[in-house]
């Protein structure tokens, strides 16, 4: 069986022939061991920790990176001159200091993050396809222009659709450019397939935000063909796991990623155990990170794919808190018929929801299927037929909106 394409990703950065697990491990604490160095001798943000570690089981004992030293000590974790730094991405944390979070990029940086995604589509896209991106086009560097430059380089033809088309647009690329290929949110996907049909496509890359069973279920049901989530996040070059024909977790680039599981007190857990995903980037050049808590809620799988791939998988990836019952909020509504997209409000004690649907315009059975995420919530919701001139309600991560954000909107 072929091995995922990951793999050949790592031997050609690493100079490698054949891809062995004890060779991952090795490269890992040779690129940690550069990095605390270099802290040390520069007198970075990491200045305090040692210099070296003598095996990989040590970096548990080394303190966590949280978003808001990201977002308040940047001048002291970038360690390049901002002359090489080819992008930066500034975010508000949802920490309590509101400072913005801000992660750079160096050309190399950006590099890896092709070839990542060169390696991840592969695994769909073939050449003289056609690629539907519905990712943002923010300029150089930019989500929307790395994977049309990896979309370019596998020999197919990139859409630049972008995060903004409204339905009646979509329906005309689906007839007038026939894609083949769909790369885009979960939930964005289901919302093109139950407003405009499959029309040429056939197969989809999702990411940027958790994938309910119920949005991956339904959205297979209608393209034929399994879905390829993949993980990425800022901290981690936009970039980080990919799904392998096999469909049965996302192999992360462990060249340039360590990755930790922990639990709730911070303390490491065993391969099969759900936590929080910790990560190390050692393969960043402009701002690697050593113990990163991404808020993002996984597992390693215990046991090898079924490819033959030495790398680890991670499991599907959820959000901590608050994001976590929008997901189950959207594992109930999209279960249902007809659901094309909705938006949810917090109005004190009382939750509103705004549904755009193909089918049923009652409002009753949506607020019934968000009462048990909600107990003793108070719930009402609106519900009319989706029109050509709407669009996703979020262009971004789904979450649960304030009374002041849907004014503004």
């Amino acid at each position: 069986m072929q091995r995922s394409r990951l793999d050949a990703m790592i031997c050609e950065q690493e100079g490698w022939k054949v891809l062995d697990r004890k060779e991952i491990e090795a490269v890992q604490l040779q690129k940690l061991n550069r990095l605390l160095m270099r802290e040390k001798q520069r007198g970075g943000f990491y200045r305090d920790l040692p210099s070296s570690l003598s095996s990989l089981s040590e970096l548990s004992s080394l303190p966590f990176t949280t978003e808001d030293d990201l977002a308040r000590f940047t001048p002291g974790l970038l360690m390049t001159s901002q002359g090489e730094v080819s992008r930066v991405l500034s975010d508000a944390t949802s920490g309590t200091t509101g400072l913005p979070k801000r992660v750079f990029y160096t050309q190399q940086d950006l590099e890896n993050t092709i070839a990542l995604y060169v390696a991840g589509l592969g695994e769909m896209v073939f050449s003289g396809d056609r690629v539907m991106i519905c990712f943002p086009f923010s300029g150089p560097g930019g989500l929307g222009e790395l994977i049309a430059e990896a979309v370019s380089r596998l020999g197919a033809k990139a859409l630049r659709c972008g995060a903004s088309c409204n339905y009646g647009e979509v329906q005309q690329i689906l007839n007038k450019e026939r894609p083949n290929c769909f790369v885009g949110m979960p939930v964005q996907l289901l919302s093109i397939l139950r407003t405009c049909g499959k029309g040429s496509l056939v197969r989809a890359l999702v990411s940027g935000d958790a994938c309910p069973g119920s949005v991956l279920s339904a959205a297979e049901a209608i393209l034929g063909t399994k879905l390829f989530p993949h993980y990425g996040s800022r901290e981690m070059g936009m970039a980080g796991a990919i799904t392998c024909h096999c469909h049965e977790g996302m192999h992360l680039r462990e060249n340039q990623i360590i990755a930790e599981i922990v639990d709730t007190e911070g303390n490491p857990l065993p391969a099969g155990e759900w936590g929080e995903l910790v990560i190390t980037t050692v393969g960043m050049e402009a701002l690697p990170l050593i113990r990163y808590r991404t808020g993002d809620i996984t597992r390693i799988f215990p046991e090898p794919c079924p490819c033959g791939s030495e790398t680890i998988r991670l499991d599907r990836i959820f959000r901590k808190g608050e994001a976590m019952q929008m997901l189950a909020l959207d594992e109930a509504l999209f279960a249902l018929p007809g659901v094309v997209d909705y938006s949810v409000t917090k109005k004190k004690e009382k939750l509103f929801l705004s549904v755009l649907t193909t089918g049923e315009t009652d409002p009753s059975p949506f607020v019934r299927a968000s009462e048990p995420i909600f107990p003793g919530k108070q719930i009402s919701a609106e519900a009319r037929s989706v029109l050509p001139a709407d669009r996703s309600l979020y262009p971004g991560k789904r979450r649960i909106l304030s009374e002041k954000e849907t004014a503004i909107r």
